[in-house]
């Protein structure tokens, strides 16, 4: 199997994770990296053909990105590195790889034929980053142990990033730049994407995390105007649902994968 099926400045876009069968992408979320979804791997390989991806501004520090920050071009790369497989995909999202995911199933229903979207919404409009800006500035750019960065983020999210850094003889580096992920951020309190989940016909699994960012009763209506949708809120887990509450994601993913034999 070829690591490697679309690259970007000689750099792979899709890795191939695993097993066999109909190819499943897992789409990280704002600050994360493909390399995130290792806990969810041996499961998912059981499911089909496992493939990762990293997303612009998001692929290491040092990797520069000549195109503007706009969600059309993370869906039309993400698009491009799908179309590479020769077959439609399941795309499992979480966050903004979630609105991404829907974004090109809408765009390109040739490709998706299902989406997974975990704890994102379609209108974040009159939202800003003001209250998360001085966070993230603070944050140095290299962690010099594992302590620390457990220590900033918690055991949750702190394995999560220790899994997203660019790894350094030194530390552990942030893996794009700060500036980048506030302007993508900052795109979404200036438009919604309703339209687009409208536009979709695949089936999608909704999960929300009762300690959500969403803004509360998004995606109930999600489910509630979708196509083909299955909701499930997890009130127990904050935003990284699969890692924080695993066995919940995975008991809610494996069957809605198993059904979709029914759809085709």
């Amino acid at each position: 199997m070829d690591s490697a099926r679309l690259t970007a400045r000689g750099r792979p876009l899709l890795i191939a994770r695993g097993g066999d069968g109909a190819p499943l992408v897992l789409v990280h979320g704002l600050m994360g990296r493909g390399s995130t979804w290792g806990r969810q791997l041996p499961w998912l390989t059981a499911l089909g053909t496992v493939f990762t991806y990293d997303a612009p501004w998001h692929r290491g520090r040092d990797v520069t990105e000549p195109h503007p920050i706009s969600t059309e071009h993370f869906v039309g790369e993400l698009g491009d590195a799908v179309a590479a497989l020769g077959r439609p995909a399941v795309l499992i999202g979480h966050s903004m790889g979630a609105l991404h995911a829907w974004c090109l199933a809408a765009h390109r229903p040739d490709l998706v034929s299902a989406v997974v979207v975990e704890d994102m919404a379609p209108d974040f409009r009159g939202r800003t980053t003001g209250p998360w800006e001085p966070w993230l500035h603070a944050l140095p750019v290299e962690f010099g142990t594992e302590e620390q960065v457990l220590a900033e983020f918690g055991p949750i999210a702190g394995r999560y990033f220790l899994e997203a850094f660019d790894r350094t003889a030194t530390g552990w580096r942030l893996h794009g730049r700060r500036r980048h992920w506030i302007d993508i951020a900052a795109e979404w309190g200036l438009r919604d994407y309703w339209q687009q989940w409208q536009q979709v016909r695949v089936p999608a699994l909704l999960l929300e995390a009762g300690n959500s960012v969403t803004p509360p009763g998004q995606m109930r209506r999600m489910a509630e105007i979708g196509y083909c949708t299955t909701y499930l809120q997890v009130p127990d887990a904050g935003h990284l649902i699969h890692d924080e509450r695993p066995q919940v994601y995975r008991d809610a993913v494996e069957p809605f994968l198993a059904s979709l034999t029914q759809h085709t």
